[in-house]
């Protein structure tokens, strides 16, 4: 048996198929991934997203440090503004994506991935030893995200008068925060399925009642499988299939995530960035739709007449496209036709721009 989120009953009561996921009991699905998928596309599901690693940092330093951890900088930020980037090694290669919150001067949050929670620690605590910052892991925090085209207005509804004004007003990557009454609220609207929402984070002996009080308003549980094929409709990046310790961000679209200016901030990574900027990026990472009836599948490989081989790191159907998908990585000079073998025979495929589908509208 695994760790288990303050949820786990619920997704037992309501008869989910348990699955390990990075040493936890998490929902695959409650009866069908497919429903699940077009109820967050069409209205609004929520996920238990508590086995994720939120990590508070405080001190005199913080600003200073995470300039330095993190490819993005930190500077952009307003109060209560959110940052999509990456933390590098030496070599640029990705060891983590995640989320940072500027809360207040001498205090930033961030949320890792599960999976990654041991070595992401390890490393942000190596990092800071030179820096008045301390790490402080919260685990009695739980979340829950909220996504679809019903999803804020549905939570509205089980907000109190004061949260729900603050949740209101918010723009798309801000987060509220309130820490009087039962214990600390923050909600952010960030989201990982291509579509609007909030993420919820409080303190797990909450976390039951918020999910039933949703359940009430017609949110439906929705599990890790809808999760990866929303996400990946939404071409957003999955930690260990399209990137990881030897991929950069130039060879998984995330070049944008990278902050080069100032010139004189000098973030772990940014040399191998710059040398290979300079040189050129031989890989990069694209969508394909497939042309003919077929599955696309991960590490199946791509062939780009004239120019070489590459291969899916992220493959699957489309519920909303009704189509297969993918993210590959091919090589740089590649243009907007290729083939993907599949079972010993070439089937030819369309290279596109990710995202597939933003807000339940095809973009391909």
């Amino acid at each position: 048996m695994g760790h288990q989120t303050p949820l786990y009953k619920e997704h037992l009561a309501a008869d989910a198929k348990m699955v390990d996921f990075a040493g936890w009991d998490m929902p695959i699905h409650y009866g069908s991934q497919l429903e699940e998928h077009h109820q967050v596309r069409r209205a609004a599901g929520m996920f238990d997203v508590s086995h994720m690693t939120i990590v508070d940092l405080r001190g005199a330093d913080t600003r200073a440090f995470l300039k330095y951890l993190i490819a993005n900088n930190v500077d952009k930020l307003k109060a209560r503004q959110a940052l999509y980037t990456c933390m590098l090694n030496e070599r640029g290669g990705v060891i983590d994506d995640l989320i940072v919150y500027f809360m207040q001067e001498d205090w930033f949050r961030i949320v890792v991935n599960a999976a990654t929670r041991a070595k992401d620690l390890a490393w942000i605590k190596q990092q800071a030893g030179a820096y008045q910052v301390t790490v402080t892991e919260r685990p009695e925090l739980a979340m829950i995200a909220v996504q679809g085209p019903q999803a804020r207005e549905r939570v509205y509804e089980v907000l109190d008068a004061k949260l729900r004004e603050q949740a209101a007003q918010l723009k798309p990557f801000y987060a509220a925060y309130d820490a009087e009454g039962e214990g600390e609220v923050f909600i952010g609207r960030t989201g990982y399925t291509g579509e609007d929402g909030f993420e919820l984070l409080l303190p797990g002996r909450n976390a039951v009642r918020l999910w039933r009080a949703l359940l009430e308003k017609g949110v439906k549980p929705t599990g890790l499988g809808a999760r990866d094929t929303l996400r990946l409709e939404a071409g957003m990046n999955l930690y260990g299939a399209d990137m990881d310790e030897t991929i950069t961000p130039l060879e998984c679209a995330l070049e944008w995530t990278v902050a080069w200016e100032p010139a004189a901030r000098n973030f772990i990574g940014r040399a191998a960035l710059e040398k290979q900027k300079a040189q050129g990026v031989a890989r990069k990472l694209v969508g394909l739709v497939l042309n003919e009836k077929g599955v696309l599948r991960n590490h199946l490989k791509v062939v780009v007449d004239g120019v070489g081989e590459g291969e899916i790191t992220s493959g699957g159907f489309s519920p909303t496209l009704n189509k297969a998908i993918a993210l590959a990585r091919v090589p740089a000079a590649a243009g907007a036709r290729c083939a993907v073998e599949i079972r010993g025979k070439l089937v030819p495929a369309t290279v596109v721009k990710p995202p597939f589908v933003r807000n339940g509208k095809s973009l391909v």
